[in-house]
């Protein structure tokens, strides 16, 4: 039997699967492969106590030490802060959390807006060119500006950004494990390198700065550094990618929403909350096994079982959230979601993922007040302000994540930018 996780279906809608499986109760045993099941956990209550149960390891290296494997991802990607249990993981998250604190995101906000301005600017300079034509939102804007921002924290120069990002992205070519691979030692080899230029020419970046804890301290090995820098790449830039595509996505189908937030900026923060909760951007949380037999949701979890946290099918819910399948920004409490997870291994870049995203419609409504899917939702619309886009979503990640990218294409009707 075909895993169903992997079908072309749900990559392209993950919703309608999650909901079957919800129905049936909230964690529901799938099989995977021809001798493997895995536990998927859909419902809200039992997402945020499987995230934060410590009987449920990250500790990959330890999960496949008897179980043999023909990949040859790099031990930086194999066995980052990402894969560890406490208390590793909780010496390591520490080291890393003063770069994403909320006071350290606020003094980066003035940079993220120049960056996003600076790409908005690019994007209606290539429409121009174009003659009005569409042009691609996710390539021209939710992917690089992120990872702009990640690189400029972690002082990557910029001739090497685009290379960075190419060996970003191909981790994620889940169908080509090869090309991930491969990808996994140019990175790790990279940063590898970075480190050590660093080490003899120090800066005010994250990278310097983790460099000097672990030097002056003994607090990180050499392979921890190098496996906590190629994982704030990773994760410093995927996942607010994928949040700022998805967000674009729900604005450019709903027109009323599209122009409240155009005209009250002041609603942005609470429209990025529900568009992470309305379409996460992971669809399945990272690898988690049982280390010893437990209940959850009305299930017998023994002990070696593979669970498989669904934020995207958590955050839709019904039991927590009303309506869950509409975007609106009327609700009690904004946010709930689980999209940067729960308890240990919370997101610690959360903050940094909500500053983007939040600047990166601002500026967009902004640059683009014309902005609107065409009739047919491929093709540009007549007028010269028309927008197109298409769905695609990727598999993604050694653990087959899915999550939603573009390309999302957006027009100028070559007006100068608002400004709000």
């Amino acid at each position: 039997m075909n895993n169903p996780m992997e079908s072309a279906e749900f990559s392209r809608n993950p919703y309608p699967l999650l909901a079957a499986l919800r129905a049936g109760g909230p964690v529901q045993r799938v099989r995977t492969g021809k001798d493997r099941t895995t536990w998927v956990v859909t419902g809200w209550a039992e997402a945020r106590a499987a995230l934060a149960d410590r009987r449920l390891s990250k500790d990959t290296a330890r999960y496949f030490a008897d179980r043999p494997s023909g990949r040859d991802l790099a031990p930086a990607v194999s066995r980052s802060m990402l894969a560890t249990d406490p208390p590793d993981h909780g010496r390591l998250r520490k080291l890393a959390m003063t770069a994403f604190t909320p006071a350290a995101v606020s003094r980066l906000e003035p940079r993220i807006r120049e960056i996003a301005e600076g790409l908005a600017a690019a994007l209606a300079g290539a429409a121009q060119a174009a003659g009005g034509g569409p042009v691609d939102l996710v390539e021209g804007f939710a992917a690089p500006l992120p990872i702009t921002v990640i690189c400029e924290l972690l002082a990557v120069p910029d001739p090497d950004r685009a290379a960075v990002r190419r060996w970003s992205d191909d981790l994620f070519a889940a169908a080509d494990p090869d090309t991930a691979d491969r990808a996994s030692h140019a990175l790790a080899g990279y940063l590898a390198e970075l480190i050590a230029a660093r080490r003899a020419a120090p800066g005010d970046d994250v990278l310097s700065g983790l460099i000097a804890a672990r030097d002056a301290g003994d607090r990180l090995s050499e392979p921890e550094l190098v496996s906590l820098a190629v994982l704030l790449v990773v994760a410093g830039h995927e996942t607010t990618a994928n949040l700022i595509g998805n967000g674009l996505l729900a604005l450019l189908r709903d027109d009323a929403l599209r122009a409240r937030l155009r005209d009250d900026a002041g609603l942005l923060p609470a429209a990025v909350e529900e568009f992470l909760r309305f379409d996460a951007p992971v669809t399945l949380a990272t690898f988690r096994y049982a280390t010893e037999p437990f209940d959850l949701g009305g299930a017998r979890i023994g002990a070696g079982d593979v669970v498989m946290v669904s934020p995207g099918g958590a955050n839709r819910d019904p039991a927590r959230f009303d309506e869950p399948d509409a975007v609106r920004l009327d609700r009690p409490a904004p946010g709930g979601h689980v999209s940067f997870g729960h308890g240990p291994h919370h997101c610690l870049g959360a903050p940094l993922a909500r500053a983007e995203a939040r600047i990166a419609f601002a500026v967009l409504l902004a640059r683009f007040p014309a902005l609107r899917p065409a009739a047919d939702g491929r093709d540009a619309s007549d007028g010269p302000d028309g927008v197109s886009w298409r769905r695609t979503r990727l598999m993604r990640g050694p653990a087959r994540l899915p999550a939603l990218l573009g390309p999302i294409a957006g027009g100028t009707n070559g007006a100068p930018p608002a400004r709000r």
